[in-house]
């Protein structure tokens, strides 16, 4: 083939293949599927404002539409005591609370929330998780539930009493119907508390009526924010826990299924929460005791509140009798104490 024919035969086949390009139909790059979650909080609109929602914003907007995490509060999808349940069978696809309240089987649950004198100060709850072992023993525990995986552990507020008529001495827990979290009412009963279980958006109600006589279900900082202080007078100043420990867990399945990046924006976002609520609850324990204005200031005396003091570290040995695991945990805190205790100041006084 001479070498002009060859030009000219290839020049017309280029043409071909570019009328071929010119006229051949526009497809569209297929779309990525939004990943959605659905998640329930514990607590109810008021308090899940700072809790939980300024991180789940944080998360959806960095998630750059690959993933949306749809925000529910306190019993808004299921009953709270049924979480656990829920997100097992990925009716809801995580969750934050604590394990004692949403009825984990695990047998640690009894720790989270407000297990006994546990904890002093905010602070010692990410110190028990992060550097005294506590995650490992709880990444061990929720290995045998196959359907939920437990993420992250953090600190809330304290446990204190605000009441409708004031407490300054043992004696007058006899009788008192307040809304607690199980282990912390089971703990209590001995001193002739009466733990009552309702859901979370009729307590307000309860107390107006007259049907509960307070709360022991946070520190000051929320009495304010979700209301409570309305309908109470007076605020126990003796905590039975320094902090609250609850934790963050998600649909085994679901979470497995998230691509790494995912899953280091979410726990980047747990660790925002976390943060968050250290400072938010530190600053709010003073202001509300020093400038709330709604409720009154009581406390019962050392030598009283010894009593259960002492009561605290008898049920610790009893909660250790229940599992080798348990009896793992009850040996860190009691290490903990002891070292806080030789530490000082600031560290205990």
């Amino acid at each position: 083939m001479k070498r002009r024919d060859f030009i000219k035969k290839a020049g017309v086949g280029t043409a071909a293949v570019a009328a071929t390009a010119i006229n051949a139909p526009f497809v569209h790059a297929a779309k990525k599927t939004t990943i959605k979650w659905r998640m329930q909080t514990y607590a109810g609109p008021a308090l899940a404002e700072h809790v939980v929602k300024p991180s789940i914003d944080a998360f959806n907007k960095a998630a750059n539409g690959e993933m949306v995490i749809e925000l529910y509060n306190a019993d808004q999808l299921v009953p709270h005591g049924e979480l656990f349940r829920a997100v097992s069978k990925g009716t809801i696809d995580a969750v934050q609370s604590d394990d004692d309240s949403i009825a984990a089987p695990v047998d640690v649950s009894v720790f989270a929330a407000y297990f006994p004198f546990a904890s002093r100060y905010s602070l010692d709850v990410p110190v028990l998780w992060n550097w005294y072992g506590l995650d490992k023993i709880w990444e061990e525990a929720y290995a045998e539930v196959p359907e939920v995986t437990w993420l992250s552990a953090g600190a809330w507020d304290p446990c204190n009493f605000a009441t409708r008529k004031p407490i300054r001495h043992m004696e007058d827990f006899k009788g008192l119907r307040m809304y607690m979290f199980p282990t912390g009412g089971k703990f209590m009963q001995q001193f002739g508390v009466v733990p009552m279980s309702l859901p979370y958006e009729d307590v307000q109600m309860a107390l107006q009526t007259g049907e509960l006589d307070g709360v022991a279900w946070s520190g000051i900082t929320e009495d304010y924010t979700v209301g409570w202080a309305d309908v109470t007078k007076y605020y126990l100043t003796n905590p039975i826990s320094g902090a609250w420990a609850g934790s963050y867990f998600a649909n085994t399945k679901k979470w497995e299924a998230l691509p790494e990046h995912l899953k280091t924006l979410f726990k980047l976002s747990m660790d925002s929460s976390h943060y968050y609520r250290q400072h938010w609850y530190w600053w709010g324990e003073a202001h509300y005791r020093t400038k709330g204005g709604k409720l009154e200031l009581t406390s019962i005396p050392k030598e009283e509140w010894k009593v259960v003091e002492d009561a605290a570290l008898k049920y610790w040995d009893e909660i250790a009798a229940k599992s080798p695991r348990n009896a793992k945990v009850v040996s860190i805190l009691k290490e903990y104490a002891k070292t806080m205790e030789a530490a000082g100041p600031p560290y205990r006084y």
